[in-house]
């Protein structure tokens, strides 16, 4: 059994089920969404952003776990305008399907539906009974890529952005890198990088090391809580137990990081 399929709690869960969120504004569009509450009184919200492939089986397990370890988290999708239940495998036929899904989105529709999913997750902790509860963020491969751009609102105390690759180089949509976004967030940032991964370049890890060392002189003197890099042996997509690149021993231990962080952060 691989190690991101084996829970660090044993907590009961209830019960997962796909979720419809309605638009509120407009301009916005309904998210599809899987919603993985705890049994118990959920410690905090966690945002959960998908890779190119959707929010798939592999997505859904991740939200799963991360709702046996405590947390509410919602599985969202990044591609709701183009294909809103999209659901892919790992095959090289759905990576081309998921990155044509990928090159059509915008940076400020992406944070609009972040921000809708958000509003729904901050009322659903309240309704089982934890208002007012931080809430997080964790995004894989594009979703990383996003989940730093949402780390820039409001409300998202903390996010961990594992192989977000292109956030050096550009934005969905054009405009400015994303990693642009990091002098102004205001939760903390945990970026998680396998070495050999070929869709982050030497240069790109550099920048975004050089990005998070800027920002900490910052808020070291505030007294507040460091962003982090964090490089793993493995390449793209390491975490994902379904793709070939996996690296059971880095997942295992990239897992726990963030564990760590999440419960320093959002305590």
């Amino acid at each position: 059994m691989s190690p991101l399929t084996v829970p660090l709690r044993v907590d009961p869960v209830a019960e997962s089920h796909w979720v419809s969120i309605p638009p509120q504004n407009p301009g916005e569009v309904p998210l599809r969404c899987w919603w993985s509450p705890p049994a118990g009184t959920p410690r905090a919200g966690l945002l959960v952003l998908p890779e190119v492939f959707g929010v798939n089986g592999w997505v859904r397990g991740v939200a799963d776990r991360l709702a046996a370890e405590g947390y509410g988290a919602l599985a969202m999708p990044l591609f709701s305008r183009t294909a809103p239940a999209l659901d892919l495998d790992y095959s090289s036929e759905s990576l081309a399907e998921g990155r044509s899904h990928k090159e059509r989105t915008r940076a400020p529709e992406l944070l609009q539906d972040v921000a809708l999913a958000l509003h729904w997750l901050s009322g659903s902790l309240g309704a089982v009974g934890a208002p007012g509860a931080p809430i997080g963020c964790v995004g894989f491969c594009f979703g990383g890529h996003v989940a730093l751009l949402a780390a820039s609102l409001a409300g998202i105390s903390a996010t961990c952005n594992f192989y977000g690759a292109g956030v050096a180089s550009g934005r969905p949509g054009g405009g400015p890198p994303t990693l642009d976004e990091v002098a102004g967030v205001r939760g903390r940032l945990l970026c998680v990088c396998g070495m050999e991964d070929a869709l982050i370049p030497p240069q790109d890890g550099a920048a975004l090391e050089e990005a998070l060392t800027a920002t900490n002189a910052g808020r070291q003197a505030r007294g507040e809580l460091l962003h982090r890099l964090l490089m793993v042996p493995g390449g793209h997509g390491f975490l994902c137990d379904q793709r070939t690149d996996h690296h059971p021993e880095s997942a295992a231990f990239a897992w726990g990081e963030m564990m760590t962080f999440f419960t320093e952060t959002l305590s």
